[in-house]
């Protein structure tokens, strides 16, 4: 008997051994393209170098460089700006940002222009910063795909939901991003939503009690100021049927000196409060937003990321699994993958939805389920968040279910 059991043993231990490698072998792609993916923190010292051209060119300090006043002020928002800071463009670049930025307004952090390349216009930072010819087509894409206008039952409100929805609080940006959803809203100027509709929005959460979830967003909601922040947040803790607040933000993205200390004592007095940011690209990982998430975190603040899969961006499965990667190191955990938006002026960021497809085929069982999120189409006119998943449900009757495994393996499920 024991010379059966250990000949069994071996026998499983040989099978242990031939499917690690066969798992090994599956893995080994991804490991050898990984490199090739650059991160925040492997470039850590050419961002360095950038921020000290830019500080030069301000004739400013670091000081002033860790101060989110300062980088807001110092926004580029102008051609020949950044034809000084960023040596390897073109005056036909320059002529083409110009052109474009006469329609779509364009601005970007000292920050989040420190992570550009000089020389690549191909740079996932620079596509989503700086603005190219074709955001001039008109035959794509509308203002409003997602139908906010038709879904705005009181001033500053999107409800699209039962038991949820937005207060838009600002237009204001640290970066505007190419692919903004809400590029419509930029308009010439930064503005905040005045406190007399915010009140008026408050006062319809108060009337409509089955809203237990809120989550105000803009533009970017970190931009409005400490002492209206923390009363919006208050006026919404003091609501009994306000379960949870949750901000949105790209400022551990585009710039992460807003996360000061006072920043983080007043949100932690409002437990539980969430914040969905968006990182797009493992480039935007760095030591910075790491500083910034840790902060965040030691307020009670639970972190989460919406990316979106952009064409020539990250639409590549690589690139989002060393995102994600990258995100759950730093304690982001990756929530949401979002189908560019058909809004106008974006066609060349929008992918196939068979490449965001692959994405998820390459993702589910190729790495943990927490590097894992959810793909969402946004149906249009308000129709809301639409999971799209590969097929792994085959067939299904009373009696049992063919399902696809992550390898592509069908296998018969048996069901009581």
């Amino acid at each position: 008997m024991a010379v059966e059991l250990q000949e069994r043993s071996g026998t499983f231990r040989q099978y242990a051994l031939k499917r690690a490698d066969e798992l090994k072998q599956m893995i080994l792609p991804f490991i050898n393209n990984s490199p090739k993916v650059p991160t925040g923190f492997l470039l850590s010292d050419a961002y360095e170098s950038r921020r000290g051209n830019i500080l030069s060119y301000f004739n400013a300090t670091l000081e002033d460089w860790e101060n989110w006043h300062w980088q807001m002020a110092h926004r580029i928002t102008e051609a020949h700006v950044l034809n000084a800071l960023l040596p390897g463009l073109t005056m036909d670049q320059c002529e083409e940002i110009e052109r474009v930025g006469k329609t779509y307004r364009w601005a970007v952090s000292p920050y989040y222009l420190s992570l550009m390349s000089d020389t690549d216009p191909l740079d996932p930072i620079r596509l989503q910063g700086l603005p190219t010819l074709p955001e001039l087509a008109e035959d794509f894409g509308e203002d409003d795909p997602m139908g906010e206008g038709i879904t705005s039952p009181a001033p500053c409100i999107t409800r699209r939901y039962p038991d949820r929805l937005i207060i838009n609080v600002t237009n204001m940006c640290a970066m505007y991003c190419r692919h903004c959803q809400r590029r419509r809203n930029i308009g010439e100027n930064d503005t905040h939503s005045p406190r007399t509709q915010l009140k008026a929005a408050l006062d319809y959460i108060r009337a409509n009690p089955e809203i237990r979830d809120v989550l105000v967003t803009g533009g970017d909601a970190l931009l409005l100021n400490d002492l209206t922040l923390d009363w919006l947040l208050g006026e919404l803790h003091a609501i009994p049927h306000v379960e949870i607040k949750r901000l949105g933000t790209r400022a551990p993205v585009t710039l992460p000196m807003r996360i000061t200390d006072e920043l983080c004592s007043i949100l932690a007095k409002y437990p539980p409060l969430y914040i969905n940011t968006q990182f797009n690209h493992p480039k935007e990982v760095t030591k910075d937003a790491k500083k910034a998430a840790d902060k965040l975190i030691s307020a009670g603040v639970v972190l989460g990321n919406q990316a979106v899969l952009l064409k020539g961006i990250n639409h590549e499965p690589e690139v989002m699994k060393k995102l994600n990667h990258e995100l759950l190191k730093i304690r982001v955990r990756p929530y949401y993958i979002f189908h560019a938006k058909n809004v106008k002026g974006t066609r060349h960021f929008v992918p196939r939805i068979q490449d965001g497809l692959k994405v998820m085929d390459q993702l589910r069982g190729y790495t943990s389920g927490l590097a894992v999120p959810t793909y969402i189409i946004n149906a249009p006119k308000g129709g809301g968040k639409t999971p799209i998943l590969p097929q792994y449900l085959v067939s299904l009757d009373e009696q049992h279910a063919v399902l696809r495994t992550w390898e592509g393996k069908l296998v018969h499920y048996e069901t009581p």
